[in-house]
Parts: C-alpha cells; structure tokens; sequence
C-alpha cells in the first residue's frame, strides 16, 4: 500500500526549474532517502509534498487522499515533519514548543521519553540552544504525536555521532511498528545505513529511483593488485576497467563490471598480492551522477 505518491511535481521559479517533473511512491512502513546535493530539489518537494508551496503542475497524494482534495489539510494531524531550527520561536522555550504541539493534539501526546532519549534540557530558550539541541527539539516535535508518515530534511544535521545511532535506531523501530519515513538528506553512510529505498534527484530531476541492495550489488570494484614481474598497464585496462592510481609493481583500478573476468587476466601473470573491495554507495552515487 503506498503512503505517499507524488506524480510529475513540478515547481519552477521564473526561469529556474526548482523541481522538474518527479515522479515515486513509497509504501507503508517503508524508510525512504531522497538523495542530492544541496540545491538539488529536494526541501522543495518536500515543501510541496506538505502543501506549504504549490507545484506548478503534478500531483501529491498521500493516505489516498489528493493534494487538490478539500479533505487534504486532514492528512497534516497524521504526519509527523521535522522544523528546521530557523523555523522555530526564539523567544520560546523547548517546552512551549512541546506543550503547544500537545494542545493541538488535545494533549493526547507527551514528549517525557523523547526528551530523555534525547538527551534534551527542555529549559532554555531557543534562542540560546546550540545547533544540535535545536534539532533535537526539531525530532522530539515531529516524533512526538506517533505519526503515520514521517517527513524529514537533513534529521541528523548537528546531532553528535552517539544521539544519530539513538536516531537511527528509533527511526528504525517506527519502521518496524509500520510508520512510513521519508528522509532528504546527502549523508550517504545514514541512507545506506537505514534506508530501503532511495530516489536521486540532481537539477530538480530524478535520476534513478533504486533499492539499496540493487546499488551495493552494482558492479563496481575497487581493485589493489602488485605483481612479481612487470606488467604492462595497457595490458589491464579495458572498457570497464580503469587504473586510478599506480604504486611500485601493481596498480589500483576500478572494475565496473564483470570482476571474475579480470581476475582470469591478472591469473596470467604472477601476482604477489590483490585485494578487492565493492564501491561504496557513494562511489555509486557519484557513478549515476557522471
């Protein structure tokens, strides 16, 4: 069942095409990275997904209801979306934030576990928190009503290492309990680490919409190999073999595809040593970038 559909969004300001034609769906319970540079599209679409901006063209839908239904603003109280701190009330208190997202939830939800999840002093004014307790302000405040949709741009910006795995791990149990996360973010260890799925937008187009697993099983190697006699690097490089840096006896290459070929072509020389690592998904990344 998908939660969230968005169907050719598109949103230009003047002659800059912000977002330019996108198109994905996620399912329930899924966690889903949106991936690019900054400038890319992505807080836009998320901005449009949220109805704080209206595309140009193009559709959102979400819990089957239509962007252009009279009913769509219903969907706000069932959808949990992390602030950036710049949009929070300096003069207010960690607290009276979290007591007024109570009161517009009736006071159905209280924030005491997040806060020591956290690690959260709810005291000082905003004005006074650093980056990183605003932004844990910002998870507690879209955590903190039980959401059936989670948006976030950039969650863990400002978070030290030990409050991201505590962020990871919760976001993860959500998942499991069936709440549909939607991430923005250019952190790509975080995306591997979490994510099912991940949509890469460049330009305010979508590049490739992939599963994890079909990008860690993409075929690109990184290849260290030194030999017991001299090899001739011509003798290496092919079509999806490129050498990217050369060392007393071997070479370092990169291996895009069909690795048990090249080492059938090394096995003719005596090699002394070979090590073979798989691309990183941001070497991945990078590749679907060129």
């Amino acid at each position: 069942m998908a939660i969230l559909k968005v169907t050719n969004l598109k949103k230009h300001f003047g002659s800059v095409k912000a977002v330019d034609g996108i198109s994905f769906e996620i399912e329930k319970g899924e966690i889903f990275g949106f991936l690019g540079p900054n400038g890319a599209g992505k807080t836009t679409t998320i901005r449009m997904i949220l109805d704080f901006i209206r595309a140009n063209s193009g559709e959102t839908e979400i819990f089957d209801i239509k962007s252009d239904d009279q009913n769509f603003h219903e969907t706000r109280n069932r959808i949990g979306y992390l602030i950036p701190g710049t949009n929070l009330v300096e003069s207010w208190t960690g607290k009276d934030h979290i007591d007024f997202q109570s009161k517009l939830h009736d006071g159905k939800f209280k924030a005491d576990d997040l806060i020591k999840k956290f690690s959260f002093d709810p005291k000082p004014k905003v004005k006074n928190l650093s980056t990183g307790n605003r932004q844990k302000l910002g998870l507690i405040l879209a955590l903190m009503n039980s959401p059936e949709l989670l948006i976030m741009d950039e969650p863990t910006a400002g978070l030290d290492p030990i409050l991201q795995e505590e962020f990871y791990k919760t976001i993860t149990q959500l998942s499991e309990q069936g709440t549909t996360v939607f991430m923005s973010s250019h952190n790509l260890p975080e995306v591997e680490k979490i994510c099912s799925r991940v949509a890469m937008i460049k330009s305010g187009k979508l590049i490739a919409v992939k599963k994890i697993s079909e990008l860690e099983g993409k075929k690109i190697h990184s290849v260290r190999v030194t030999f017991a006699e001299p090899v001739k690097k011509d003798d290496l490089i092919g079509r999806n073999v490129a050498i990217t840096d050369e060392m007393p006896n071997g070479f370092e290459l990169s291996v895009k595809s069909g690795i048990d070929q090249f080492i059938k072509k090394i096995a003719k020389y005596k090699v002394e040593s070979v090590s073979i690592t798989q691309a990183s998904l941001e070497e991945i990344f990078m590749e679907f970038y060129k």
